[in-house]
Formats: C-alpha cells, sequence, structure tokens
C-alpha cells in the first residue's frame, strides 16, 4: 500500500530563499511546457510529449538567458513535467479543465521531489536534495515503507509542509462477506447535522465557518481598507488567510477522526451518491454546502475502507431514500422538504426522515 505522511517543516531564512527558488522555477518551467507544447500542436498537430521537454532541459541551463535553472533540484523540473503531462491526460480523458498557466501569486505553491528524500528521527530534521543543511521537521508519527516521492508546499499563511509517499510494500487487506444487512451502516449527511446514521446517531455539524464568522469579517474589512502594493496590506492578508487556514484544519481533523472512527466500528457503509456540483448552483444553500465538505468526507470514507479491509457503497442519487419507508418499502411522494416526520399509511410506523433514509 501506497500512504501519504504530511508534516509541518520549519526551513531556516536561507532555506525558505532556496525553497522559493524552487517554487519559482518549476512554475516557470511548467508555464514553458505548456506554452510549447501549445505552439508545437498548432504548428505541426503533435504535441510534444514529457520525454522531449526533459531532454532540452539540459540545453537550456547551458543557455545564459536560463542558466539559472541550475539553481534547484533537476529532478523537481522533470516531476514538473510529468505534472504537466498528468493533466493534459486528465484533460483528454474528460476528468477536468484544459491546464492553464500557473500564477505567482498564487496563494499555494510546491514543487516535488522524486527520491533522494532522507528523514533523520533522532534529529528531528529531513534531508532534501540541492539543500546544504536538513531542515527541521515535526515528526508526528514514523513513516512506515520506502520513500518514492515528496512534495514540499507553501500555504497563503506562510507555513510550510512536506508531504511524504511511503510504500509499505503490504497487500490491501481481504474484504469480509457480508451475510446481514445489519452489518452495513447507512449514513445520510445533512446541512442541519453533519450526518445521521441507521442506528439513528446523529452527528452535529461543528460550523467552524460559521463561528468564526464575525472575526473573518472583520480581518477582511480590515484588509479592503489598506493601501494596494503596501506592507499592512500584505500583513493584514496573512491575518486573513491564518484564520482561514485555522478553519481548514479544524474540519480537516474532524473529518479525520469520524471517519476512522466510522471505519473501524462498522463492516460495510452506505452512503448516498450526491451531486454536490449540482447543488452548489443553489446560492442560498452553497456556503453551507461548501462548509460540512461531503466530498472530501466521501474520499476519506474510500480510501479509509480499503486500508482497513472494509466495504463502501453507494446508492444512486436518484433513490428516493427519504421517502421510502425502510421496514415496509412504501413510497410516500407526499414528503416536503420542511417535513422531519412522516407516517406510513402502508404500515403505520412513524420514520424519522433522516434516520429513515440512512
Amino acid at each position: 500500500m501506497i500512504k501519504a505522511f504530511k508534516y509541518r517543516i520549519y526551513p531556516t531564512d536561507e532555506q525558505k530563499v532556496l525553497m522559493s527558488k524552487h517554487f519559482g522555477h518549476c512554475r516557470w518551467i511548467y508555464n514553458w511546457g505548456l506554452d510549447t507544447k501549445r505552439k508545437v500542436y498548432t504548428l505541426t498537430g503533435k504535441s510534444p510529449s514529457k520525454f522531449d521537454l526533459s531532454n532540452m532541459l539540459p540545453s537550456m541551463k547551458k543557455q545564459e538567458a536560463t542558466v539559472w535553472l541550475k539553481e534547484v533540484n533537476s529532478q523537481s523540473l522533470q516531476a514538473t513535467l510529468e505534472n504537466l503531462d498528468m493533466a493534459f491526460n486528465a484533460f483528454f480523458n474528460k476528468r477536468s479543465e484544459f491546464p492553464k498557466f500557473k500564477s505567482k501569486n498564487n496563494s499555494k505553491q510546491s514543487f516535488t521531489i522524486p527520491c533522494g528524500v532522507e528523514v533523520d528521527y533522532d534529529h528531528g530534521r529531513v534531508w532534501l536534495p540541492k539543500f546544504k543543511e536538513a531542515v527541521k521537521i515535526k515528526l508526528s508519527r514514523k513513516i512506515v515503507g520506502i520513500i518514492t516521492k515528496s512534495t514540499v508546499s507553501k500555504n497563503a499563511s506562510g507555513e510550510y509542509y512536506i508531504s511524504i509517499l511511503a510504500n509499505d510494500e503490504l497487500e490491501l487487506p481481504t474484504k469480509p462477506t457480508l451475510t446481514d444487512k445489519h452489518e452495513v451502516l447507512g449514513i445520510d449527511v445533512g446541512i442541519k447535522d453533519f450526518c445521521t446514521t441507521s442506528e439513528g446517531v446523529v452527528v452535529e455539524n461543528p460550523k467552524f465557518l460559521r463561528s468564526t464568522q464575525e472575526r473573518l469579517v472583520l480581518l477582511q474589512r480590515k484588509l479592503s481598507h489598506k493601501q494596494k502594493g503596501s506592507k499592512n496590506r500584505k500583513k493584514a492578508q496573512l491575518k486573513v488567510a491564518k484564520l482561514h487556514q485555522t478553519i481548514v484544519n479544524k474540519r480537516t481533523d474532524f473529518l479525520h477522526k469520524l471517519s476512522t472512527r466510522l471505519v473501524r466500528e462498522n463492516q460495510a457503509i452506505a452512503r448516498e451518491d450526491l451531486n454536490v456540483k449540482g447543488m452548489m448552483q443553489n446560492h442560498k444553500l452553497a456556503k453551507a454546502i461548501s462548509e460540512v465538505a461531503w466530498t472530501q468526507f466521501d474520499s476519506m470514507c474510500g480510501y479509509k475502507t480499503e486500508w482497513y479491509g472494509k466495504w463502501y457503497l453507494q446508492i444512486g442519487r436518484f433513490e428516493a431514500s427519504s421517502k421510502t419507508g425502510n421496514e415496509c418499502g412504501h413510497y410516500y411522494g407526499g414528503l416536503t422538504l420542511d417535513q422531519r416526520t412522516w407516517k406510513c399509511p402502508e404500515c403505520g410506523i412513524v420514520y424519522d426522515r433522516d434516520v429513515n433514509a440512512a
């Protein structure tokens, strides 16, 4: 299995300068590769491969205009071209839009290191290629397996992280055979409550964004009053970014703990396949839907069930789960959105719409 281990790193001022060069040079190579592929395709009808572009890098480093490419790790430049190739493949497979040029003003900067990363557990340091000294790292857990690839990133709040992929060379556990429907836990996600399980357990929506809304509005108002390009504006931007990062960290921590607990305690989990992108078109609910992060929760449950050898099932998005009684199967078409409970005319059971859907 291949797992990712993400850690906070604390580079020195000198190391920050070299990391900034890696961010900028890799971004420039990405834009250069994208521009080259577009121009060559326009002239010849064929697009150069990642190998063709990589073979051009040694000659570019000898040219006076681009000799500065020698300052960074050459493998990171090659990995950037590989990421560009993956972006094109995703576009042709209709999984994303056409690749766009990267801006230096992007809030998140990153570069990839294919190999050569070593972790010193005794001294809390990580060795990166092209860096003369090791970078301080906060090791919250030990890396299990062989390091295959690493990515160094910087977020909008100025924090540096390294994400390390490691292969433990173990096979995924075998999933159990399901013999009883009670072995499957149904989950119905919502906005008022984060989710309701088929066992009747209701998980409240923590609403991390709403709880900090007043503070966020205040900081954003102060930011709007600062002069563009001034140092005070950069300080105000940093305060807003740090508050957003705090919200993201709280939400991610909540989702990780909840998804791990549900996966560990159940043999299988079933959830409705929601059209989140379509639901976001409703401007009255878009903010609340984005806050609960259904897609992120769905992704966590998906890969964690694979790790633990459990089942993750999804039913069709057009299934009338709230309107169909789970005991008798009667369809109650008169159920409106404001009705939280309904009585089945077939069997007489009073259903809670969320528990029934789960």
